[in-house]
This record gives structure tokens, sequence and C-alpha cells, in this order.
């Protein structure tokens, strides 16, 4: 048996590698898969942690062990870890100028992992783009548009750029709707009309209750705007469509009239 575990499958110079190296490292690679799926039933376990946040403490010691366990991998090889950085340091010098923005993306996902400022399902907007945040790498994140399109968004643009996180204190947001009725309309009546709209809505939340706004005289209209909160975040916009024909089927049923852009034009005699 311990001609077995002692036989060189591999030599070359003074490296060898044997049986029962291969074997130990075969145990340990198992060893580890075995902690990371015990890890992550104990996080998951927990009741007082919702699921982004564990999704988040997970993913932070998932890289943990894995690069624990890689240098461990080579060091159970025969390789000398003080030896090989030593002798690397040059290359590694190198590597790192030419590849800041690869490690300042390892940096910004590691931010966004502790920091738990943006979360997993959260409803974000970045560069004008509203998606829903489906998984947050080491390097990326991948998030779903609202026309169900996934993109992978560097951890850089996340960190360094302005955005709104629509879900970060509440699951609940506030939204609006605008609209404009002819001048010669009953401003309280057109307030009732819209109030009585956005009330029965499917999607509007009771609580905060919404409410109609008078927003401005405008060029050719009397500008109003139905203020309600929702918890569709994300498909908001099918609420807000919703709401929209409803206002206009409400509107005409009462003989208020929604104008056209007007303009006076004064052609000048020569």
């Amino acid at each position: 048996m311990s001609e077995i575990l002692n036989y060189k499958l591999l030599e070359l110079g003074t490296y060898t590698l044997k049986v029962s190296e291969l074997l130990f490292l075969f145990a340990f690679i198992v060893g580890m898969g075995l902690l990371l799926q015990i890890v992550r039933r104990a996080i998951y376990r927990s009741k007082r942690i919702d699921f982004a946040k564990k999704y988040s403490i997970y993913s932070l010691l998932k890289y943990i062990i894995l690069v624990f366990a890689s240098l461990a991998s080579l060091q159970i090889l025969g390789f000398n870890l003080s030896v090989l950085l030593a002798g690397s340091a040059a290359l590694l010098v190198g590597l790192g100028l030419g590849l800041q923005n690869l490690f300042s993306d390892f940096i910004s996902g590691i931010i966004l992992l502790v920091d738990a400022s943006i979360k997993v399902d959260d409803i974000i907007e970045v560069n004008g783009l509203v998606c829903k945040v489906q998984e947050i790498h080491l390097r990326t994140t991948t998030v779903l548009t609202r026309d169900d399109r996934y993109i992978i968004l560097p951890n850089t643009d996340l960190t360094r750029n302005q955005l709104i996180n629509w879900t970060h204190s509440d699951v609940a947001s506030r939204f609006e709707v605008n609209v404009g009725v002819d001048y010669g309309s009953d401003v309280k009546m057109v307030m009732a009309v819209l109030q009585e709209v956005v009330n029965v809505q499917e999607g509007v939340l009771k609580q905060p209750k919404p409410f109609v706004r008078f927003v401005d005289f405008a060029d050719s209209s009397l500008n109003f705007s139905v203020i309600f909160w929702a918890e569709e975040v994300f498909r908001v916009e099918n609420i807000k469509s919703d709401l929209r024909v409803k206002i206009f089927e409400a509107l005409k049923n009462h003989s208020i009239t929604i104008p056209f852009p007007q303009r006076v034009v004064h052609l000048k005699n020569h």
C-alpha cells in the first residue's frame, strides 16, 4: 500500500508528484465542497436575515474559501508559495499596472457585497437605465431590464457612478402620471375625477394614500399630477399605462377635454 501511495506520477527536475499527494488533493477539494454546502445551508437557514443579505454574506465567504483552497491546493501539490510569489513579483507588478480596471472591478465587487447598498432583487436606475439586480459577482453584476434583457455591468459602474436604488429602504416607491386639460374645465371636478380613478387602480397602494396635485398653468392646458405609491416598482410602467387609459376614458365621459398644443402665428405684411 505504501508503495502505491509513494508512486511517482510525475517527475520534472526536483519536482515530483506522488499518488498520495493527488489523493490528498482530491479529498481536500471534496472537503472544501462540503464546507461550502454547510456554510450555504447555515446562512440560508437563518430567518432573521433577508434573502439579499444572505446572498451577499454567502458570496463573500465563498470567495474567501475559494482563495484559501486554491493556495492550499498549490501547497499540497508541492509548490513553495513563498518562492513562487517572490519569483513572480516583477510579473505581478506589470500585470497590476496593466489590469488596473480589472482589479478595480474586484474591489468594487467586495465593497458591494460587504456594504450591501445594492442587493439581489433590488430595483436600481443607473445611467438612465432601470433594471433589477439578478446576481452580484466579484467583477460584474448581472441585471435584468424592463424589456427583459440581461446586461452584465462592471462593478465599478455601480460604485463610481451616481445611481438610484428604488428599493433601498422600502419596497414601495412613489410615482406620478401627468395630464393636462382645457382651460375651460372645472378644476375641482377634474381633481375629483382623477382621484376617483387612481383610488380604484389595481397595483396602487391604499397607504400612503394617492392624491392629485394641480401642478401648473401651462401654455395650452391646466396641468395635474396623479401621485401614487406602488410595490411593483420594476413593472410600474404597466400600472402607469393602465392608469392613463382609465384617466382618458374618465375625462372623456365627463366631457373634459385634453387640448392639443396651441401656437399663435403672426404674419407680417410687407
